[in-house]
């Protein structure tokens, strides 16, 4: 009997303890959708000439406003603690949106971040004013833009172009909501959305394996 104990102790407990924290503090086994069936990103202008759409990928979404060369830190925030450990899933996309006239602004940060990191799926896209705050409005965002039509907070959208975010009672059976995650906080990004992006990440995963069995 005590032979067990002591190889409970020193082999199955550590691997318990590891699926705990690999897991992470979401309790979601699905990531709640907090607005469905957003509309596509229109056909604005992009850095490359390039078509971005949301569609049939997961997606990181922000906006930047005018003050860009202000958000350097937190793109940076973002690109080491989100983009980084997930650039690999080749559905995985960051997609930010910004008032046009700011594209040289982003060009200098992207050379900037482009020397630490592959930015391949990175995607910026530039429109007026008016337009950035009427796809912002069909979000249905509890938060508002800022006055140059930004904000620190990003976004996560699913394939089918749903918000996805927390909604229901958290681990200590407290109410939570949560619809954006602040790039300024590096602790939001890398304990919050980094287990966030986890949790949906794995349900394509499953859905994909689910899939591939009914095909066999």
């Amino acid at each position: 009997m005590g032979k067990k104990i002591v190889l409970i102790v020193l082999f199955i407990l550590p691997l318990v303890v590891y699926m705990f924290f690999a897991t992470g503090v979401n309790k979601f086994v699905n990531l709640p959708t907090l607005t469905k069936n957003i509309q596509e990103i229109p056909s604005w202008k992009s850095l490359n000439d390039e078509k971005v759409q949301l569609k049939e990928k997961i997606t990181i979404l922000g906006f930047l406003g005018d003050d860009v060369l202000l958000e350097k830190g937190n793109l940076f925030n973002l690109n080491q603690k989100i983009y980084n450990k997930n650039k690999e899933f080749k559905d995985f996309q960051i997609v930010m949106i910004a008032p046009a006239g700011t594209e040289n602004d982003i060009k200098s940060i992207i050379q900037q971040l482009g020397t630490i990191s592959d930015l391949s799926g990175w995607h910026f896209v530039f429109s007026s004013h008016d337009s950035i705050a009427s796809f912002h409005k069909q979000l249905k965002l509890q938060e508002k833009l800022n006055p140059s039509k930004g904000t620190p907070n990003v976004y996560i959208i699913d394939k089918d172009i749903n918000l996805r975010g927390r909604k229901g009672e958290d681990l200590k059976g407290e109410k939570e909501y949560k619809e954006g995650y602040n790039t300024i906080s590096a602790a939001d990004l890398h304990n919050n959305m980094s287990d966030d992006v986890k949790v949906i990440l794995a349900e394509y995963r499953l859905a994909l394996k689910r899939n591939n069995k009914r095909k066999i």
